[in-house]
This record gives C-alpha cells, structure tokens and sequence, in this order.
C-alpha cells in the first residue's frame, strides 16, 4: 500500500508507516487523517508492531489550518448534521489497536503532531525534534485527543503552560516530561524506532495486546478494579507460546538479561 499522503511499507513483521506530506510539513487534513487510519488497521492485520514517521523535514506542524480556516468561513455551508470525530476514532486505533506502534520523530512535533504522537506507545526522538502545543495562540483547543492523552503523559500543569505560553520542549527536555522515550542523532530516529519494532515483534503477541489494551484502561480504574483486572487478565488461560517462552528461559535457551551501561 502506498498513497500520495501516507506511506506503507511491510518489512518483516514490521509495518513502516510515513506521514508523506513534506510540502505542507506533514500538516493533518481529514484526507491524510482517513489514510493514515486505514494503514494502521493494514498494519494490524499482517504485522506484529508499526513504526510510524514523517517524510521530509518534520515530523508534523499539526492541524492543516487552511482545511480549519475554510471550514470556520462564516459563508461556507453549515453541516446538516454533527461530523463523527474522525481524529478521535484514527489516534485511538493506534493507541488501542492490534498492535504496539512506535513513533519516529524529528524536526517539528507540534498541535495535532503531538497529539498523533501520543497515541503511539513509544516515541523515539532525534536531536532536531521539538514538541509544543500551539494552540492558544492559534485561538483554538486541542482536537485529537490531545486533552486527555497529552494531559495524562505529563500531566495538566506542564500542558497548561505548553498551551498558555507557547512553551517548547527540545528533544531533551521531552525525555524528562515523557513526551519521548529515547532520544538519537539528527536522522537517526526511524533506524532506532524499527530496531525496538522489530524486538516488541517477537513478544507474544497475547502479552502485547495486553499491555496496549489492558494496562491504560486499568489506569483510569479504581484501585481494587485495576487489581482485579490484573488479576482476571493474569489468570486467563495462556496461549501455547507462553510456555514454550517460559521453558526456554528456564532451560538458558533465551538471552540472559543485561545489566544496563
């Protein structure tokens, strides 16, 4: 699959997925929206994990204005009913989809880029990336999830001052705020991201739906919900894998764990 808006690129059990609007700095419109969800539900049929880039300079400036500015038109036509919450329903596939998505990012991860960001599971940064929330001064709100996803990530204080001010966070910096998980030379990022794709591939799957799907809902439970849940989700009948993965740890057949540098 590839489209003029979103690459798509099948490398193993990996399924490369690039944002390709370079000439608009990767800016979000409903067309590129539209594509970018129907190859994140490919990639959930035929990999095991996804990396997710942008082609050109940025990762993405965020929310096509233009598209914004046209539809804010006090000529242009009123629609006859609610639009559905396209964004909404495209992020929360990639966060709560088949499979773990990495992002790849680099120069500007801003707006709607940030929030396209956060529904990734891990966020690999090079040292151009820069991540903001420019919404404020753009006189509009967060519109992809961004208020509860972002907010959750670094928590409300951090993201009021992001929104309120303009405040930017280098590569750095995102690392101490969670924004990123790991940060890498200029151009380096998409190499890193599928180097973790590649090893989040070969975990058991079973495990890796749950801790994409389970784990975030039972952090908005209860406490004893959440331990329940656990529980129900740790006492499930396993699948044959699991145990051949148990009995070759235990037979020293698997890599032993490493102590970090």
């Amino acid at each position: 699959m590839s489209t003029d808006l979103v690459t798509y690129e099948l490398k193993g059990d990996v399924a490369l997925i690039g944002l390709n609007r370079p000439d608009k700095r990767n800016a979000l419109n409903e067309a590129t929206v539209t594509a970018l969800g129907e190859a994140i539900d490919k990639a959930g049929d035929e990999a095991a994990a996804a990396v997710l880039f942008g082609h050109g300079k940025v990762f993405s400036a965020g929310l096509d204005l233009a598209e914004l500015a046209a539809r804010l038109d006090p000529d242009a036509p009123f629609p006859r009913r609610r639009p559905r919450q396209l964004w909404h329903e495209t992020f929360d596939r990639i966060a709560r989809g088949y499979i773990p998505v990495v992002a790849a990012v680099h120069g500007a991860v801003v707006g709607g880029g940030l929030e396209l960001a956060a529904a990734a599971h891990i966020r690999v940064a090079d040292e151009t990336a820069f991540f903001g929330l420019p919404e404020g001064q753009r006189g509009i709100f967060v519109g992809g999830g961004g208020s509860v996803r972002v907010q959750r990530i670094i928590g409300y204080p951090t993201m009021a001052d992001m929104m309120l001010t303009g405040r930017l966070y280098s590569a750095r910096e995102a690392v101490e705020i969670r924004l990123a998980q790991y940060v890498v030379p200029p151009g380096e990022a998409v190499a890193k991201a599928v180097e973790l794709a590649q090893k989040i591939a070969k975990n058991s799957q079973n495990t890796n739906w749950m801790i994409t799907n389970v784990l975030p809902r039972m952090n908005d439970m209860s406490h004893d919900d959440g331990l329940f849940m656990e529980h129900l989700n740790s006492a499930a009948k396993k699948p044959p894998s699991s145990l051949e993965r148990l009995t070759s740890f235990l037979d020293k057949k698997a890599e032993p764990l490493k102590q970090p540098e």
